[in-house]
């Protein structure tokens, strides 16, 4: 078997175990729970095939925590992403405050942007997702196991495995299809958007510092914002931005230029230093 046909199979090897310990988790949960409730196998099989048996946001907490410390044990196992603290020893405080910042000023232009598309999540997903943000416990999986997993997977072994299918000139080829990956394993449209544009940054993150800190900061700052947000503003989980800003329209607008004004600077600034780092 030759390089390149070894690390396709490689990238979409990593992609199908990530999958597949979600599928496996929450199978086996969903089984124990229709089991306890008194349904016998086939129909539990049945619903959990059709998606019409709930596991409740309790235990759709604690799969999602199970599949993602059993995902990090496995990839750090395998050694499928080589983990070191090379980086870190650079003591990068400056990027990470700018990737911060950045983070900060794509929430809003990334929500008007899925607005504008009409891209909506299915309402037996929304009301899952309210109830699962609504509780302190799921912030440990939200704010910290997920993007540590996530990261893990989609940069530290998908993308890494790409980056060397193509030439360094052709680099975004191989950021833009980890994105989408990362935007299509997220399971609907709604969340496809942002999930895509943040694998976009996330990438280009790793490519440059040859590291996954810099995307933890990310994606650690993009939950935990969304997880602040729906628990001191309940009634706005399923608001839009017009919504949100008093159906004042120029509000809106102001609010995505501001967000701009945090954005692109941010962006000028990471783009000058990890220049220098790399």
């Amino acid at each position: 078997m030759n390089t390149l046909t070894k690390d396709i199979l490689n990238a979409a090897w990593y992609v199908v175990v990530f999958v597949l310990l979600q599928i496996v988790i929450t199978f086996g949960v969903g089984i124990g729970i229709g089991l306890a409730e008194g349904l016998n196998f086939g129909t539990v099989a049945e619903k959990l095939a059709h998606g019409t048996l709930s596991i409740g946001s309790t235990a759709t907490i604690w799969t999602s925590a199970a599949c993602s410390v059993l995902t990090i044990a496995i990839f750090a196992w395998r050694r499928w992403t080589p983990l070191s603290p090379t980086y870190l020893r650079t003591r990068p405080w400056g990027v990470l405050i700018w990737v911060a910042l950045f983070t900060l000023g794509t929430l809003i232009p990334s929500e008007w942007l899925q607005e504008q598309l009409a891209f909506d999540m299915p309402e037996a997903m929304k009301r899952l997702f309210s109830d699962i943000m609504s509780r302190p416990a799921s912030y440990l999986v939200i704010g910290i196991l997920a993007p540590l997993a996530e990261e893990i997977v989609f940069r530290g072994a998908v993308l890494r495995t790409l980056l060397h299918l193509f030439h360094t000139r052709y680099h975004w080829v191989a950021i833009a299809l980890s994105a989408i990956v990362f935007g299509l394993v997220h399971g609907n449209a709604a969340q496809f958007v942002h999930a895509c544009l943040m694998g976009l940054a996330l990438g280009w993150l790793y490519y440059r510092t040859d590291s996954l800190l810099p995307g933890l900061v990310l994606h650690w700052v993009n939950n935990s914002v969304a997880f602040v947000a729906c628990n001191l503003m309940p009634a706005a989980t399923d608001a839009k931005l017009i919504d949100i800003f008093q159906g004042k329209e120029e509000t809106v607008w102001m609010a995505l230029g501001f967000s701009l004004c945090i954005m692109l600077p941010a962006l000028f600034q990471l783009a000058v230093r990890l220049k220098k780092a790399r």
